[in-house]
């Protein structure tokens, strides 16, 4: 499976949030899974870390390396087809996941409901 990971499933996997259960845990460190990080979910952690409405890692680029992830870079595709996008769900960074997903065909892990209301693959967590 190739999947993108929603900031969510992040944090929980870095300890920082509500933990991802252990199956799921399991897929993510599979590695017949490529297993991807939207450049928007480093962005949206540092923007909520000045904000102190999230205590993540000083060094969040390095510790998501050293977890083995793929970097999913920001394309202007990726841009055009998430403000393209109906407005299911006001999130902007979801919203770019959602684009990510589907122009890269990958299955997003994510427990929000907004996210499902779109023609994307899920996976809760």
């Amino acid at each position: 499976m190739r999947l993108l990971l929603d900031t969510h499933v992040i944090l929980a996997l870095l300890g920082v949030a509500k933990a991802v259960s252990t199956m799921r845990r399991a897929e993510l460190a599979d590695p017949q899974n490529e297993v991807f990080v939207s450049a928007v979910s480093p962005w949206e952690i540092e923007i909520k870390r000045a904000k102190r409405r999230l205590d993540a890692p000083d060094d969040i680029l390095e510790t998501l390396a050293l977890a083995g992830l793929y970097a999913l870079p920001m394309t202007a595709e990726h841009a055009v087809a998430a403000a393209r996008l109906p407005l299911h769900h006001r999130d902007l960074f979801d919203r770019m996941l959602v684009a990510q997903a589907q122009i890269e065909g990958l299955t997003i892990v994510s427990n929000d409901r907004h996210i499902a209301r779109y023609q994307v693959a899920v996976l809760p967590t």
